[in-house]
């Protein structure tokens, strides 16, 4: 299959419990929770998206025809001179509409750890080595399992506890980033205080300035 890709960019894993880890983005254009456009939020699965998945124009960006040519352009960001295993979180949009079982084979055979950012609804392929989910309260997520739960917090109908019991190591809650954000801040802070399962994820890349 080819691969539409929004971005590709070398940079700081910006949340969770990897966060200021070196590692290569690769976003995936589109989502299954929303088309991406204005006009439709009102009518998503997901309202609060802050992130640009629509087409495939961004740094880096376009139509791969195969695993190979992806996986050959990922490499070409990662600094020679790193000597420590090479790191591609992919995330998009919805990553696992179209990371197969090729492409992750394709990565690993460049010593590449894979890391994917997923709302959960599609189920993961094997061969991948950290899953973060980040469920959405009207979403259905068959994805229950994995290395990192990150809620974004809060979430209408989508309370911390709904989630707790899922088969995850890490947990996080991640402050809503909108007009309130500052609230949220604090609101999942005090959650996390209250119940230390929980621990508070912030966007690192966005409070240092970093793509």
């Amino acid at each position: 299959m080819s691969y539409q890709i929004r971005e590709i960019y070398y940079t700081l894993q910006g949340e969770g419990a990897r966060t200021g880890r070196a590692a290569v983005l690769l976003r995936f254009a589109g989502c299954n929770l929303w088309t991406g456009a204005e006009k439709d939020r009102s009518r998503a699965v997901c309202k609060f998206c802050d992130t640009d998945f629509v087409g495939v124009d961004g740094v880096n960006g376009g139509r791969f025809e195969t695993a190979q040519d992806l996986a050959a352009k990922v490499t070409a960001l990662w600094p020679e001179a790193q000597a420590s295993k090479s790191y591609v979180v992919c995330t998009g949009g919805e990553p696992l509409l179209q990371l197969d079982s090729p492409l992750i084979d394709a990565l690993h055979a460049r010593n590449f750890e894979i890391a994917i950012e997923s709302n959960g609804t599609v189920e993961a392929p094997s061969g991948i080595d950290w899953i973060c989910i980040s469920p959405k309260a009207d979403a259905k997520v068959v994805q229950r399992s994995g290395d990192e739960l990150k809620l974004i917090y809060p979430q209408a109908d989508a309370p911390p506890e709904r989630f707790a019991s899922w088969d995850f190591e890490h947990f996080f809650l991640q402050p809503m980033d909108s007009p309130t954000r500052e609230a949220n801040v604090r609101a999942a802070a005090e959650y996390c205080l209250s119940h230390p399962q929980w621990r508070l994820s912030l966007q690192m890349h966005k409070l240092i300035g970093l793509r």
